[in-house]
């Protein structure tokens, strides 16, 4: 292939090399998942939240990190998913697994039809147009009040049991591990993905879609390419906070999720999906923790950590170890 994806692929060994581990990444956030579940089971609620959000999440870094595509109507894709697994739920059937079907289908198919519109423009322009699709559907949401419910929300739909074995009790187990289980598959599916020609094509489209281009990349069909993947991930999040959460609102569409979702990406590190996870939970433990404590200035708490992990940490929460390496090497190097 082209010296740009060589580049690309030679980057990312090296940093497999570097950051060795003794388990897979996705085997990690299972066993981490897990952990949490028998740590804390009397907080299952915010648990399966942060596994949902972290999906979310996942599906900005996807499109924003290994693009490059700047957006901050990302929640447009989300609301989708989560109002087509309550409809599906509650006009045509129950059945969990194909309302989270329903709700990934419905992400990347508005996921396309805007990206072929959107990814036409560049900085600025288009990410007010990814804004302008995302009050577009919430307005469209708000009007249809009698398929939608409106300001009321949607909520008069139930989900059957997983697989007809696991009902989603009120303790949230159930709901919990589901939403963990669907975290982990779509981080193995992402980080092959990723991995792959077709994302080294999209880290090389990032650096230099110029130069992409000379070389016979057909970027703007490569770009709505990964806007529908994201699409794809952001919708069964939307799906799984409708199945779980049993309610699903205009907020689903709102501009605050997608800076919350944009803010967590940066936390994390925009350049790797692990980002995503340690953005997400980062952000979602002290929102939990400092709006308890104090509901009017938790702001405050996730501002300053934004500055300190921007000014500290350009490369996110993930790159501390390779900062902390960097360090010590060079007070080594002084000895």
């Amino acid at each position: 292939m082209s010296d740009v994806l060589l580049q690309q692929q030679d980057q990312v060994e090296r940093s497999r090399r570097s950051f060795a581990i003794p388990f897979k990444p996705e085997i990690l956030l299972l066993l981490a998942g897990l952990l949490g579940f028998l740590a804390f089971p009397s907080d299952l609620g915010l648990l399966t939240r942060i596994a949902i959000m972290a999906l979310f999440v996942l599906s900005l870094s996807f499109v924003l990190g290994q693009a490059g595509i700047l957006t901050l109507g990302h929640a447009a894709l989300f609301g989708t998913g989560a109002y087509a697994a309550g409809l599906f739920a509650k006009y045509f059937s129950a059945d969990p697994i194909l309302g989270l079907v329903a709700g990934g289908v419905a992400g990347s198919v508005v996921a396309l039809v805007s990206g072929l519109l959107v990814l036409r423009a560049e900085g600025l322009t288009l990410l007010m147009m990814t804004v302008a699709v995302s009050q577009i559907l919430m307005e469209t949401a708000n009007k249809l009040s009698s398929i939608t419910g409106g300001d009321d929300g949607l909520s008069d739909y139930s989900v059957n049991p997983i697989f007809g074995l696991f009902r989603f009790d009120m303790f949230g187990r159930t709901g919990y591990l589901y939403a963990l289980a669907i975290l982990v598959l779509s981080y193995f599916a992402l980080n092959r993905i990723a991995a792959s020609p077709f994302g080294l094509t999209s880290q090389g489209i990032r650096s230099d879609p110029g130069r992409m281009t000379a070389l016979g990349c057909s970027v703007y069909r490569h770009l709505v390419i990964v806007y529908m993947i994201g699409g794809l991930f952001a919708g069964l999040a939307g799906a799984l906070s409708a199945q779980t959460a049993g309610v699903v609102g205009l907020n689903s569409f709102g501009f605050l999720l997608s800076a919350e979702a944009l803010v967590m990406v940066v936390l994390g590190g925009t350049l790797r999906l692990s980002g995503a996870i340690a953005g997400t939970v980062a952000f979602m433990v002290i929102h939990h923790v400092t709006s308890t404590i104090n509901p009017f200035h938790w702001l405050l708490v996730i501002g300053l950590m934004l500055i300190g992990v921007v000014l500290l940490l350009p490369g996110g929460i993930t790159s501390a170890a390779s900062v902390l390496r960097l360090i010590l090497g060079k007070l080594r190097a002084r000895k």
